[in-house]
């Protein structure tokens, strides 16, 4: 009985990573052009994939915050741009499941309006950018709600 209780829990952990593995480095690419058009300077902006988003159907809290939790080991030692995208991405999936869950976006109301407040400075545009030029708002915002979670762990447990 233990040898089955361990190879499921060896099997689970295997899928638990193998779906990390795939989420982590799969990249899709972007829709089109980043909202507002061109760049300053007449470029066209630099879109980073996950950069505009929707939350994933269905997506709970639990998860939602697991993922941006994940974040908080990366950095931008190499490139900041898919780095930044991703903590914008893990953010907004993370508020879209907080306003869909059952107990109502009312029980979270400071991660709501933080993740707001972000998304005001924003103003729509995800482009790497605009994305640096709000670098320490992002990683604030990301800081907060994680604190804000740990205080609430009957929301993500």
């Amino acid at each position: 009985m233990i040898h089955e209780k361990s190879g499921r829990g060896t099997a689970l952990a295997v899928a638990v990573l193998a779906a990390l593995a795939v989420s982590c480095t799969t990249t899709p690419e972007p829709d089109g052009p980043a909202p507002g058009g061109d760049a300053p300077g007449g470029a066209s902006a630099t879109r980073y994939p996950n950069a505009a988003y929707a939350p994933s159907a269905g997506e709970d809290v639990r998860g939602a915050f697991a993922t941006l939790q994940a974040t908080l080991s990366d950095s931008c030692a190499k490139d900041c741009g898919p780095f930044l995208g991703r903590v914008n991405k893990e953010l907004q999936e993370l508020e879209g499941a907080m306003r869909n869950d059952p107990k109502g976006p009312g029980h979270f109301p400071e991660p709501i309006r933080r993740i707001g407040e972000l998304n005001g400075a924003l103003a729509g545009d995800s482009s790497f950018e605009n994305l640096e030029k709000h670098r320490a708002a992002l990683l604030d915002t990301r800081g907060f709600v994680n604190t804000w979670m740990q205080d609430h762990p009957d929301d993500y447990r």
